[in-house]
């Protein structure tokens, strides 16, 4: 990502600045490439006939394109907005700011020891982007994980990485979800499903969790948490606890994943 000096792949998605549109298509420099230049050609703007490009692009824009075709002889990039999708987009979008936080750190971590940006990725900057491939990932990675990043990196600078990971990256979070599919043929039905759903959250023992209703009989419970292993554990819990609350008051319960 960061102190990237040669050419993108084919199939990459690249952040972009428009800085050009023409009627034939419109030219990009590419923020993360040191701003070479990019082409956009009119047909891989927008699906279907584009009639008026500016409707679709603009100057000045900062977007996400996917890289068609790469002549690094020539300089040539050609690009796509229209193969990439909103998610895509938000995604790329989030890990180019996360990117940009990550060298601001390394800058921090420079001042700090009293180096130069250069003496600073060559003692430990191109070492993480080589085992993470983003140096934000490494900066998660101090924080989630301090001992084992400490025992696989040593030298002068681990203490004072440390130390700004702490104070500026927050520790990863991952999310599952899940669909309980509830009913109760009981006059107060509503109110046992209702207390069904709280015997859930009390399982949950202080866990992050939410669980919203998306049109009966379905309820969406979503938990947060710090590795995926914790997650699925307390979707357990939750699930196995509402579950038996219903079933024990002549209800029925069943919890589906949804395939994504």
């Amino acid at each position: 990502m960061s102190r990237i000096r040669g050419f993108p792949e084919n199939g990459e998605l690249v952040v972009c600045t428009v800085k050009t549109v023409k009627n034939f298509g419109a030219f990009v420099t590419l923020d993360e490439y040191d701003d070479k230049e990019g082409f956009i050609h009119v047909r891989d703007v927008a699906p279907g006939w584009v009639k008026y490009i500016k409707d679709f692009i603009r100057e000045g824009q900062k977007t996400v394109c996917k890289v068609l075709g790469v002549d690094s002889s020539k300089g040539h990039i050609d690009l796509s907005l229209k193969s990439v999708n909103e998610h895509q987009k938000r995604e790329k979008i989030q890990q180019w700011k996360n990117e940009k936080k990550a060298e601001k750190l390394v800058e921090i971590v420079a001042e700090r020891m009293d180096i130069s940006m250069d003496d600073a990725y060559d003692m430990f900057g191109n070492k993480l982007l080589e085992e993470y491939e983003t140096l934000y990932g490494a900066f998660e990675s101090a924080v989630s994980y301090p001992e084992e990043f400490l025992e696989e990196f040593t030298g002068e600078w681990t203490d004072t990485f440390m130390e700004v990971a702490k104070e500026n990256v927050a520790p990863p979070n991952v999310q599952i979800d899940a669909i309980l599919e509830m009913t109760s043929p009981a006059p107060n039905g509503m109110e046992l499903i209702k207390n069904a759903l709280l015997a859930g959250i009390d399982a949950a023992d202080g866990d992050e969790v939410e669980i919203t209703c998306v049109g009966c009989p379905k309820y969406r419970v979503v938990v947060t948490a710090s590795e995926y292993k914790e997650a699925e554990e307390t979707m357990k819990r939750v699930s196995d606890s509402a579950i038996k609350n219903l079933v024990s008051n002549g209800g029925t319960a069943v919890l589906k994943r949804e395939s994504k």
